[in-house]
């Protein structure tokens, strides 16, 4: 079988919420020369057996039992790819129908970007919009403050496959894995994000330990860039941030407003784009459940 235009890593967890929405939308794609390499990290859920219902030959999954974490199950995904691009995407999100090949077409005429997002509407597990992520189009805009993060949403990314597998996944952190992946590389990388709307981003009440995990681990990506290139004022600045936003995230989470505070960071979505995510969320819901029946 000739290599696939894309491969898309994919590693669930205990994602029998989300996956067949996620699978659905992908098998949906227009641009159809792509293969799906979907790791299960050790589900104790239906996950598998829900995945396993959408029978195509572009879909191969692995299960092995084990719970290794996002980091490592990306890393096998970047090995085992056939494509000339790699995609990113989590097994709760939505792909637009034009996703790939908006990606695909941009990656295509611009050869000097290594790394491509896009724009992503937020949305709750009942399919409710809750804003828009920040978008920047260029690397000079999306690098501008490095220690404090990059505009470039994890799941959007689609990338050169010789790029992923120069700047492999950090797997001492699981929680800020693509923060590290991005200070590291961006001094030798160009990024750029398409600002149309192209995935739909899932986003549950905040979990107390998941964030300030990340927050800590973030902390630690910056200090681990900090030593290897000489710079230590600028990564303990960066943990003095992180350490304040934990205070504050513990406290939205505690007091019950952390929902509040998610709408209040997202930017709000054009009516337009309100109703595309409308008809995306019902016509995946029934195609998946269809499915699911059979």
């Amino acid at each position: 079988m000739p290599p696939p235009v894309v491969s898309i890593a994919m590693s669930m967890h205990n994602a029998v919420s989300g996956i067949a929405l996620s699978l659905q939308s992908l098998i949906g794609q227009t641009f159809s020369d792509w293969e799906l390499l979907l790791i299960d990290d050790g589900s104790s859920d239906d996950s598998v057996a829900v995945a396993r219902r959408f029978q195509d030959d572009r879909i191969t999954m692995f299960c092995d039992g084990r719970r290794l974490g996002l980091a490592a199950r990306l890393n096998e995904a970047i090995a085992a790819a056939r494509g000339r691009y790699i995609a990113r995407m989590d097994a709760d999100d939505l792909a637009y129908p034009e996703r790939i090949a908006r990606q695909v077409a941009f990656l295509d005429e611009h050869s000097e970007i290594d790394l491509l997002g896009t724009g992503a509407i937020i949305f709750d597990g009942a399919g409710q919009v809750v804003g828009q992520l920040p978008v920047r189009t260029h690397h000079q805009e999306i690098a501008l403050r490095p220690w404090q993060g990059f505009y470039l949403a994890h799941p959007t990314w689609m990338g050169r496959s010789a790029w992923f597998r120069k700047y492999p996944y950090d797997v001492r952190l699981p929680k800020a894995q693509d923060y590290d992946v991005l200070l590291r590389s961006h001094g030798a990388s160009r990024f750029a994000c398409l600002p149309e709307i192209l995935l739909g981003y899932r986003q549950e009440r905040l979990s107390l330990g998941k964030t300030l995990a990340t927050r800590l681990q973030v902390a630690q990506a910056a200090m681990n860039f900090g030593k290897t290139h000489g710079e230590y004022i600028r990564p303990l600045l960066t943990m003095v941030q992180q350490l304040a936003k934990s205070g504050v995230d513990a406290l939205a989470i505690l007091t019950g407003l952390d929902y509040r505070m998610l709408r209040h960071r997202a930017l709000p979505v054009a009516v337009e784009d309100h109703e595309r995510w409308r008809q995306l969320w019902q016509r995946l819901n029934l195609e998946s459940s269809a499915r699911c029946a059979e």
